[in-house]
């Protein structure tokens, strides 16, 4: 009647039922070992009670029916949050709104539902422009910005449903990327060029972003804007003169703008660039050239060249700008030849006189161009072949779309007045006066009697020096086409291929051939064009914007030595031949450079060491100029024989004021050509001296050379053997002067020793001779008496010498008076210290006198002063 046990029956399960109450039958059912919900959260096994009837094998028990037993275990919050990635990543595009950059996940271990799942995420990182929401979904809150940020790193938690939070955040990292923008990549906008650098790749990484667009084929424009740049890109500054001759063109031109100088006067009145030889006209000023500089016919072959820019005329009507003019100086207002601009057309107007044609004739060349108005530099050649005129425009022919015709001018004997800038009126005013100005620029106006120039030379002396090129054209790719124009300024590109375009690109270079460049900026302006496959909307390719900064070149010093000091007789003076003016003269160019040593300290930098380094380069022009009256063209002049000029760019005009050499070409032809230039007098009578000064220049007088003065003497004397010996004399100093200063300091050697009479340098040779005999028979006398004395006291024991062969050179002024100094230390004091004292002429004096002294010496022979000897041996 009781109960005795509880069986759990199934599989091993980790609780027992306990009897508690065998007559009520109560039991306990508890674990037998810890229960864990996250093993297993449920427990389900059938339950029996037993009686207490069992016999002695214990088969007697009476059993219950089954009870089933389900046990549901509760979980307790043991776990944290744990993130499934220890980073996130994620890419965006700039500029957008994302509904979900981003998931994080998130879990828990806990078993049950309450404490495993998770129930909200959280940003840890403040002020970031992103929210996350309870899935855990990443969004932006604004656009952002690729130029503000790249990237963005947040930490985020999480929690579950019993607000316990992970024990680590989660790094997630944004990275921000720009919006895909088609357009050139990988370019600098500054490119820099130093001078003598050759050829150097504008964008050597360059790469065209198409953003998968469906491209076809791509034009691109590379355009190299120089027209701020002297006269529209970097030319050669040198005069049109040195040009013309560099070009190959032949001599005679006449440059009608030349720099301000004391023989070209007429252009300094004028505003001017000096470094680029522009001259600006503002419609107030025209300037005259003298009579002579142009010949009065011109014949009906001439040429007239020039560089113009010109914008439109001011007002409605326009005034005609003359650029040229020959006009009736007095009484009338006739236009014998002229060339100007009205309403943007190029005029030429030549009127032939009665008495070369009686006939309607040609007169009006009219061109029609909108070059003439376009605020740009143009080149401009006239080519007269009359009746035929014809206009080179930047190489390019253009013929007149206007002639119009004119009878012939009656003759005259008033004079004409050749004006640039504006033209003469000599007639129908009260007073002659200018008209017609010209509003613009001008530069290299020259006019050519006679000659016509070939297009060659044209080419050639509107050439630019700088430019853009295309480095090792063979490996441009198949597939790419390119065309240069004219002046190299502009480039253009096509092709199919991307890639091949890229490659095309990294290839075009700036070139500056010029050894003193114009320093300063030359922009870069890169257009392109892109067609499509299809009917699809074509990518757009901004342009590039970029400039090349030449730096300034280093400046050259200019240094001119030689001999400048000689006389000679006046007999070589009026010889057929004269004499030559510079011998030895020597042109040298340096530059200054600053080392950079890798072992200096940081204090020792600010003093770097200088180096002179010589270099080579061209001169354009070398001037001989008198200094003092003109020559006299009766009887003195400078010559060369022309001969010295050929095989060389190089040419010569002489004036009573001097000598000009010009051209273009090295300093060792002007050295070549300089040695050979002769000063001839033929009536030498009157004169005693002539000064001279040679100058050099390069670019038109951008670099000039130190003045190398020269003086010349002309001896009158009929003794030129004895002349020729003071004149060596004197000459010797000056070329070791100019050995050791090779800067061309010789202005340092002062020469007071030629005089301006001969008869004076043979009164004071004569005297100089007559003291150096009294003197030196005097110290002969002086000598004798001093060695009897020292002969008194000789010592007794010296050595014995068999002497009877033996000659003995004694000089007479020695002495024996101080024991611990000999006389020879004393007397090289004594004359050291006259040394000091003497001017140049009495160091050459001094310099005689001990030859004469030398000459003096004593023979002594036998026995004769044998104390003496001994003493001194």
């Amino acid at each position: 009647g009781e109960i005795c046990a509880f069986k759990i029956h199934g599989q091993e399960m980790p609780f027992e039922a306990v009897v508690l109450n065998k007559t009520s039958g109560e039991g306990r059912l508890q674990a037998k070992s810890p229960i864990d919900c996250e093993l297993q959260k449920e427990y389900t096994f059938v339950i029996q009670a037993y009686d207490c009837g069992s016999g002695p094998g214990g088969t007697n028990w009476k059993k219950s029916h089954k009870a089933v037993v389900h046990i549901q275990v509760k979980d307790v919050n043991e776990f944290s949050p744990t993130f499934k990635e220890s980073v996130y990543k994620a890419t965006v595009t700039e500029g957008k709104i994302y509904d979900s950059i981003l998931q994080v996940e998130a879990i828990d271990e806990d078993c049950s539902p309450q404490y495993s799942q998770i129930c909200n995420y959280e940003i840890v990182t403040s002020d970031v422009p992103f929210a996350i929401d309870r899935n855990g979904n990443i969004r932006n809150t604004e656009k952002l910005n690729y130029d503000k940020q790249h990237q963005y790193e947040i930490m985020v938690t999480a929690f579950d449903c019993g607000q316990k939070h992970a024990i680590e955040d989660v790094l997630v990292r944004v990275n921000v990327k720009p919006v895909c923008k088609p357009g050139w990549q990988d370019w600098n906008k500054r490119i820099e060029y130093k001078p003598g650098s050759g050829s150097i790749p504008l964008f050597p990484s360059i790469r065209l972003e198409t953003c998968d667009g469906p491209v076809s084929s791509i034009h691109t424009t590379i355009e190299l804007q120089t027209n701020y740049i002297g006269k529209g890109c970097d030319r050669e500054t040198y005069s049109e003169k040195s040009l013309q001759k560099l070009c190959g063109a032949s001599s005679g031109a006449i440059d009608l703008l030349p720099s301000p100088s004391a023989t070209t006067n007429w252009t300094a009145g004028l505003l001017m660039d000096n470094n680029d030889m522009i001259f600006k006209f503002d419609g107030k000023q025209g300037a005259k050239i003298p009579d002579g500089i142009v010949p009065k016919n011109l014949t009906d072959h001439f040429t007239i060249t020039l560089w113009m820019k010109h914008g439109p005329s001011p007002g409605l009507r326009a005034e005609k700008e003359t650029i040229l003019c020959n006009s009736d100086k007095t009484e009338m207002n006739r236009h014998h030849y002229a060339l100007y601009v009205h309403n943007c057309r190029l005029v030429f107007l030549l009127r032939k006189d009665f008495d070369q044609a009686d006939t309607f004739r040609p007169a009006e060349f009219h061109w029609k161009l909108d070059q003439i108005c376009d605020k740009e530099w143009h080149y401009y050649v006239v080519n007269v072949e009359f009746p035929v005129v014809t206009l080179y425009m930047d190489g390019t022919t253009y013929e007149p779309y206007l002639v119009t015709n004119d009878w012939p001018i009656h003759p005259s004997h008033i004079a004409m007045q050749l004006t640039v800038g504006a033209c003469w009126q000599g007639g129908e005013v009260t007073k002659p006066r200018f008209a017609q100005y010209f509003h613009g620029s001008l530069a290299s106006l020259t006019i050519r009697p006679g000659k016509i120039e070939s297009q060659k030379v044209i080419s050639c002396l509107q050439a630019c020096k700088e430019g853009l090129d295309i480095n090792s054209l063979e490996s441009l790719g198949q597939g790419i086409k390119y065309h240069f124009n004219p002046s190299q300024s502009v480039l253009v590109m096509e092709g199919d291929d991307i890639e091949n375009i890229n490659q095309a690109l990294r290839k075009v270079s700036y070139i500056n051939s010029r050894q003193f460049p114009t320093a300063g900026v030359r922009r870069l302006k890169v257009s392109s064009k892109v067609q499509c496959f299809g009917e699809d909307v074509c990518i757009s390719i901004p342009d590039i914007d970029a400039y090349v900064m030449v730096f300034q070149a280093n400046e050259p010093k200019i240094t001119i030595s030689g001999m400048d000091h000689f006389a000679r007789p006046a007999a070589q003076f009026e010889s057929e031949r004269g004499v030559i003016l510079l011998p030895d003269i020597r042109i040298v160019s340096t530059v200054t450079k600053k080392e950079h040593p890798v072992d200096l300290k940081e204090h020792d930098r600010a003093n770097k060491p200088v180096v002179l380094e010589e270099m080579l380069h061209n001169l354009d022009f070398c001037d001989i100029l008198v200094i003092g009256a003109d020559l006299d063209p009766e009887q003195e002049c400078l010559e060369l024989d022309h001969v010295e000029l050929q095989g060389k760019h190089l040419d010569a005009t002489n004036s009573t004021a001097g000598y000009s050499i010009y051209g273009v070409d090295s300093m060792h032809n002007y050295e070549e050509v300089l040695r050979q230039i002769r000063y001839r007098n033929w009536y030498t009578s009157a004169t005693f001296d002539r000064k001279f000064r040679v100058k050099c220049s390069e670019l038109n007088g951008r670099y000039i050379s130190n003045e190398f003065n020269l003086e010349v003497n002309v001896l009158h004397s009929s003794n030129s053997n004895f002349m020729d010996h003071v004149n060596h004399m004197i000459a010797q100093p000056q070329l070791l002067q100019s050995v050791h200063h090779p800067e061309g300091s010789t202005s340092t050697v002062h020469n007071s020793v030629v005089p301006s009479v001969a008869t004076i340098i043979i009164i004071i040779c004569v005297s100089i001779l007559i003291f150096i005999i009294t003197l030196g028979v005097y110290r002969i006398r002086t000598a004798h008496q001093h060695s009897s004395t020292d002969n008194e006291g000789s010592k007794e024991n010296e050595m014995d010498w068999d002497d009877s062969a033996l000659t003995i050179t004694v000089n007479p002024m020695e002495k024996y008076e101080k024991p611990h100094q000999t006389e020879e230390e004393s007397e090289e004091d004594d004359i050291e210290d006259e040394e000091e004292d003497t001017t140049s002429a009495e160091s050459d004096e001094s310099e005689e006198e001990e030859e004469e002294e030398e000459e003096e010496v004593i023979v002594q022979k036998g026995d004769k002063q044998n104390g003496t000897r001994q003493e001194q041996l």
